[in-house]
């Protein structure tokens, strides 16, 4: 997402830098450039420890040494009327440049992709009303309310927010979107990745993303346990993370020779990975509904594939699905019901590549890139737009950070 919309409004003509770390986050031991142009963007990378996310305490050294360089960075280089957009990758990242940008006169945007600390309290790994997560709130707030304005994709988002007390005016929802020029529907027959895989006469149930803290397993585990002797359903999961060596291990002790495990593609075979499954899975838990929105959903529409939502019947996702029919809801540990959805699409696959068309026609009438770049733009551009309402002396700047770990 950060990277669409820094090439994006490079493409317009704004100049666009990037702050981000030297390290990709599932490969530490790999240096990156300190310093490179990439399709009109300048890319810093600035130095950071790089334990990697396995373990918490090194996932947090990383994230303080990048909240220190990133405001030491701000410091040296904003010029008055940079906008600085902080995004939520490391979390918090709003209280570290709130005064560095204050300092610069240089007005900040906060791009909330998750909602910290809140995330981090409903997993258990922050007391809700200990004083760490008192403090922790108190400062986000303040951070939130010291930037000239919040995105937000979801209306849940936005409502949590107001819940905290930032003013509507200060909140703006920008939905996700996704690279209509490289993610298209690929045909299973036409596809190469189906055929190297050994997939092509299969009915593919799929998972693309992230194996994270947020997401929940053990029901596409039990419905694939169910489903081990249906001779045409295989399931096909492809990422990473912290849950991946998990759900590996409990794949080996069940002995489910009906999943396949693949490491994230490259991006120039994003088409064909994500149209790799006729039917996608998507997994969230219900308590984070309201702070993270799980993004892979708009890559599985580009791809004019159906989802199966694994998580809260009345969330955003659930709501999305069920209102275009573009897939099902499945409470998470209804393995009976998530096994029996999969087989019925795997029955009427008709049905199936029906949901698949509608998805398609979801993605290109709400989610394009380039409604996306054109909403960004307005809100940069436009400051007395009604929707934004911003301060005076928000106008279109030069300089987008992307300040969080690189891709």
């Amino acid at each position: 997402m950060v990277s669409s919309l820094a090439f994006g409004l490079a493409q317009t003509g704004i100049e666009v830098s990037v702050v981000t770390g030297r390290y990709h986050h599932d490969d530490p031991a790999t240096v990156l450039m300190p310093r490179e142009t990439v399709d009109g963007v300048e890319v810093h990378r600035i130095a950071t420890s790089h334990f990697g996310r396995q373990r918490l305490a090194g996932r947090a050294s990383d994230y303080a040494s990048f909240h220190a360089g990133a405001a030491t960075w701000c410091l040296a280089h904003l010029r008055h009327g940079d906008i600085v957009i902080a995004c939520t990758d490391p979390p918090l990242l709003s209280v570290s440049l709130a005064m560095a940008c204050a300092l610069r006169r240089a007005p900040l945007v906060n791009w909330l992709h998750d909602i910290f600390p809140e995330v981090a309290i409903e997993l258990g790994m922050i007391g809700r009303r200990g004083l760490p997560g008192r403090v922790m709130l108190a400062v986000r707030d303040w951070s939130l309310r010291r930037a000239v304005l919040n995105v937000v994709p979801t209306v849940a988002m936005a409502r949590g927010l107001r819940g905290r007390g930032i003013e509507e005016n200060m909140i703006a929802i920008v939905p996700y979107w996704s690279e209509e020029d490289e993610i298209r529907p690929v045909a299973p027959a036409g596809n190469p990745l189906r055929t190297e895989w050994g997939l092509r006469d299969c009915f593919v149930v799929g998972y693309s993303g992230n194996f994270g803290r947020a997401h929940e397993f053990a029901t596409l585990l039990d419905a694939a346990e169910r489903l081990r002797d249906a001779p045409d359903i295989r399931f096909l999961l492809i990422g990473g993370g912290f849950g991946r060596q998990r759900v590996e291990d409990e794949i080996r002790r069940r002995k489910l020779d009906n999943i396949l495990l693949r490491p994230l593609q490259p991006r120039e075979r994003l088409a064909e990975s994500l149209s790799a499954a006729d039917v996608h899975l998507v997994s969230l838990l219900p308590a984070l509904e309201p702070y993270v929105v799980p993004s892979k959903l708009y890559g599985i529409l580009a791809a004019g594939r159906p989802a199966l939502f694994i998580g809260a019947g009345d969330g955003e996702v659930a709501t999305l699905l069920r209102s275009r029919d573009l897939g099902h809801a499945v409470a998470i540990g209804d393995s009976a019901d998530l096994a029996s959805r999969i087989a019925e699409l795997g029955r009427h696959r008709p049905l199936c590549e029906a949901m698949g068309h509608r998805a398609r026609d979801v993605f290109e009438r709400d989610h394009l890139r380039s409604r996306g770049i054109a909403d960004w733009l307005a809100l940069l551009q436009a400051p007395e737009a009604p929707t934004v309402r911003a301060p005076a002396g928000f106008r279109r700047g030069g300089l987008l950070c992307r300040l969080g770990r690189n891709r």
